[in-house]
């Protein structure tokens, strides 16, 4: 019995490893790294029915990106390092999918600002796109 349990737990993350995707929230942690902020940007779906909730609601491509501009490449204001972790992706359609994790960046400072997100993504022809992002700081 310990060795099918054992066998599953090996198994779960190798799916998640080859997850299409794992592979757009890794492309976005990149780029998020090399402060690009359009190539972080293209993990989105570029229309103006995309939805981001943060502090506040922000509806479309272009919107966000510039929520983004403003909160971390505004005068004052740094990217920092982007990490993502405890990352839970659900399939729940053949085009769908239900993502669940933590985000922390690493600022010059030595601050962390850090909390979860849950994103919506939906497959299009030139591949899986986030359509809805709810992120949350932890006080």
């Amino acid at each position: 019995m310990r060795i099918i349990f054992l066998l599953i737990a090996l198994i779960a993350p190798l799916s998640a490893q080859d997850s299409p995707i794992l592979l757009v929230l890794q492309q976005q942690r990149a780029a998020w790294n090399h402060h690009d902020l359009e190539g972080f940007m293209s993990g989105y779906w570029n229309s103006p029915d995309l939805t981001f909730f943060g502090a506040r609601k922000t509806s479309g491509w272009q919107a966000t990106l510039n929520h983004y501009r403003k909160t971390y490449q505004g005068e004052g204001h740094e990217m920092g390092m982007l990490e993502f972790s405890d990352l839970q992706i659900e399939e729940l359609a053949a085009n769908a999918a239900f993502v669940r994790g933590s985000w922390k960046l690493t600022m010059s400072d030595g601050k962390t600002p850090h909390g979860l997100f849950t994103l919506v993504f939906r497959k299009f022809p030139e591949g899986w796109k986030i359509v809805h992002d709810h992120t949350s700081p932890e006080n």
